[in-house]
């Protein structure tokens, strides 16, 4: 929520859309983020554009202003957040084969995906429709830190497990599916492979929890969301909040995510702010005592050591060219 501190913006956002030459717009983009002095991680790949990055209120507005210009993402649906400062530390933008890894290359979501829900209707949905099925197709260690109330859950470390869940997912063909995700961006594909494998009454939570969150109040959705940010979780739910996830040490409620501090470790789980101080970061004795583990500062988020990072690196002659 904007207020007199918040001074930055943070923003989630992906589009579905053909790029024909992703290292040459990569190199483009990558430059008109340092030019609006962007950071966060954005992925470029054939098959479209995926980022979360943050900046002044200004710079951000401009990028956006800038992508929606460009034809292939006019329709891009960005999820706006505001914050006191940087919620990353550097830019990173990077070329990969898919914008979001899937094991499920071969599905277009320009060409078939669910049907979208938007927020104020699944709001509804949840409330009154009984034989509904919501389905989370997040990760562990993203569910168990929040999600909706009554929904699916699946045991999946990564998205790109997400397929060899179809056969737990079968005892429900017949019913009406909503899955729904952090932005939106694994549902494309997630309900796509559901109507793929003969399900046919599947939709998705347009924009996912942080959408729902921003125009629905967050309503029923339980716990925090996990966000891929220096964060770690964010505040959804301003109707009825709910702490649903423990202490991973010592098992009361507790929804501050944390890092193990022990960075061959690094695991993503709750810690409280007592056994936090007491544990120094770490998720157990062991950990405590290892000798690589990092200093912990109440947060439970560490910095990727820069080695020599330079955002400018390669791109000093592309600039001077790009002002000629």
């Amino acid at each position: 929520m904007e207020n007199s501190e918040n001074k930055y913006k943070v923003i989630l956002y992906y589009c579905y859309a053909e790029i024909e030459n992703p290292d040459e717009f990569r190199d483009q983009h990558h430059m008109m983020c340092l030019e609006l002095d962007l950071r966060g991680r954005i992925i470029v790949s054939k098959e479209g554009l995926n980022g979360t990055v943050s900046g002044s209120i200004e710079n951000v507005d401009e990028y956006m202003k800038r992508v929606k210009a460009d034809p292939r993402f006019a329709d891009t649906d960005f999820k706006e957040d505001f914050h006191p400062s940087h919620t990353f530390k550097k830019l990173n933008v990077r070329h990969k084969p898919e914008i979001v890894h899937s094991s499920l290359s071969h599905i277009n979501p320009r060409k078939k995906t669910g049907a979208y829900v938007e927020p104020e209707k699944f709001r509804e949905m949840i409330k009154n429709e009984e034989d509904i099925v919501i389905l989370d197709v997040r990760s562990n260690y993203e569910h168990e830190l929040g999600k909706f109330k009554n929904a699916i859950t699946l045991d999946i470390d990564n998205f790109r497990d997400f397929p060899d869940k179809i056969n737990e997912l079968e005892q429900y063909k017949n019913k009406k599916i909503v899955t729904y995700c952090t932005g939106g961006i694994k549902c494309e594909k997630a309900s796509a492979f559901l109507l793929e494998q003969g399900f046919e009454n599947v939709h998705q939570l347009h924009g996912g929890i942080i959408k729902y969150g921003l125009e629905a109040e967050g309503e029923d959705f339980e716990g925090k969301c996990y966000v891929f940010d220096n964060r770690l979780s964010v505040d959804v739910n301003k109707v009825n909040p709910k702490v649903v996830s423990e202490c991973f040490v010592c098992g009361t409620k507790s929804d501050r995510m944390v890092n193990c501090a022990n960075p061959t470790c690094n695991v993503h789980v709750p810690i409280c702010e007592k056994c936090g101080w007491e544990m120094e970061g770490a998720c157990s004795p062991e950990c405590k005592e290892h000798p690589e583990k990092r200093e912990y500062d109440g947060t439970g988020y560490y910095q990727k050591k820069t080695n020599g990072y330079d955002p400018y690196k390669g791109f000093q002659g592309k600039l001077e060219k790009s002002k000629l």
